[in-house]
């Protein structure tokens, strides 16, 4: 069994005992080599993506969800985690880090100990596995806490990667899944373990922040893509087919707003709808409107991760056989402007700029709402462009000419780190912007040696230059 099922346990005495196994399997591997803990990550990750197993993992995690499809959950805990094993795996995470000669310095790794993961409804099938692997890469524990709608996908993975671990003659605690997810127990989990990693909606987040533990949360996503007047259109508009309907937009990196400047806007629609984009007019945009939020503002969640067809049921639209993806035209951003914000879902906002200064302005009003700090993009062949729009925009990532939802948690295509944590810097009200890795989840002791020359202060006329004279 993966936790405890006493149920005459109060949250946090059941936490505290989950808390003391996943220590005691911690402390057994502390002093692992690098060659033993780059064992144990591969070994978690074949448990869950070998053949055969990662396709009846996908189909489970459709099966009892019911957000997303097979094709997108397959991707996930097939290749994606394939990519973030390979991403890691010669990183040095044991013993020294690196060494600065210059300033006499060595930085030594150490695990954190215990970490407490969040695990969403909309990734259950990769994020635990990823989650664990940069846990144990850093010589850690990791206890998931999975989100309700798919605490039985939780428990197949993490017994998977549990019994893989045994079979290496390690503890199978370095992993537990959480079998009976509540609020309580997530929020003990939260107060009680050395280090949480959260992903999830806004209010756990911000739960996870307030929990007294260090915390590595993620923001608030709702992607804009700008495509400029020097765009590969043909290729653009595949692209934003392709990040728009991956796992049917269950990823908060989905396109949700796509400006497009003026020059090009027509061909650019006609382009999209040539993809399987819906234009929807004034009325179907009230109707899907309607169907997405309250009159109180309040989102539908059964509208998250369903196909184009289900949402035009749920709607009472008539659309084309061939419909993957709904564009609604939008001006605005705010909560007047629903649609300005995130959506979940296979419905892409639509503006029009009148050149790329005014698509910047577009982009940070639309992100000021729902979105600042995490992740924007744009197809563009202008260096300069790109450069405006990244100096421009409060984001962490500018994904250029790639599919945001499959390009800015690291892909085989790009740089990035391979992760499903993104944090989005203090526009989002996050501690960091990075990619979050097995290195935000170490400690590190930096060892100084005196240097063989001492540094010597300059002189004021140096160090001051001309500030002497301005300020007298």
């Amino acid at each position: 069994m993966s936790s405890t099922t006493d149920q005459a346990l109060s949250p946090a005495a059941e936490i505290a005992e989950l808390i003391r196994r996943s220590r005691a399997a911690q402390q057994a591997i502390e002093h692992y080599t690098q060659e033993q803990v780059d064992d144990l990550i591969r070994a978690m990750v074949w448990s869950v993506a070998r053949p055969g197993v990662a396709e009846d993992i996908a189909q489970f995690t459709v099966d009892e969800t019911q957000l997303g499809n097979y094709a997108g959950k397959f991707l996930k805990i097939q290749r994606k985690t394939r990519a973030t094993l390979m991403d890691i795996i010669d990183d040095q995470s044991v013993g020294i880090l690196e060494e600065d000669a210059e300033r006499n310095l060595i930085k030594i790794a150490k695990p954190m100990g215990v970490i407490g993961a969040l695990s969403p409804s909309t990734n259950p099938e990769a994020t635990p596995v990823i989650k664990a692997i940069h846990a144990v890469k850093g010589r850690n524990s990791i206890i998931v806490a999975p989100h309700p709608r798919a605490k039985l996908t939780n428990k197949k993975i993490c017994d998977l990667m549990r019994e893989a671990l045994e079979k290496l003659g390690a503890p199978a605690d370095l992993v537990i899944g959480i079998e009976t997810p509540s609020l309580e127990l997530t929020n003990e989990l939260m107060r009680q373990c050395d280090r949480v990693l959260a992903t999830g909606g806004g209010a756990m987040v911000t739960a996870a922040y307030s929990s007294g533990t260090p915390a590595l949360g993620v923001g608030v996503g709702n992607a804009v893509i700008t495509v400029d007047d020097t765009a590969d259109l043909e290729d653009a508009a595949t692209k934003i087919h392709l990040s728009k309907t991956l796992d049917l937009a269950a990823s908060c990196s989905s396109d949700n707003s796509v400006i497009l400047v003026d020059t090009i806007y027509d061909d650019m629609i006609a382009k999209l709808q040539a993809k399987g984009g819906y234009l929807c007019n004034a009325e179907e945009k009230q109707k899907l409107q309607k169907t997405l939020w309250d009159d109180e503002g309040h989102f539908n969640t059964t509208i998250v991760a369903q196909t184009a067809a289900k949402i035009a049921e749920m709607a009472g639209l008539s659309v084309p056989e061939g419909t993957e993806f709904y564009i609604v035209i939008e001006s605005g951003w705010g909560p007047e402007f629903p649609f300005s914000g995130e959506k979940l879902s296979v419905i892409m906002a639509l503006y029009r700029a009148t050149d790329l200064d005014h698509a910047i302005e577009l982009t940070n009003n639309i992100q000021s709402y729902q979105g600042q700090g995490h992740s924007c993009g744009i197809y563009s062949r202008s260096d300069e462009n790109i450069m405006k729009l990244a100096n421009a925009t409060r984001t962490s990532r500018v994904m250029v000419n790639q599919p945001q939802a499959a390009s800015n948690s690291g892909n085989l295509w790009n740089g990035m780190r391979q992760t499903f944590s993104l944090g989005c810097g203090s526009w989002g009200g996050n501690g960091t912007n990075n990619n979050i890795s097995w290195r935000d989840l170490i400690n590190e002791t930096w060892i100084s040696k005196p240097l063989i020359k001492s540094k010597e202060l300059p002189s004021d006329a140096e160090l001051f230059g001309n500030i002497i004279e301005k300020l007298g």
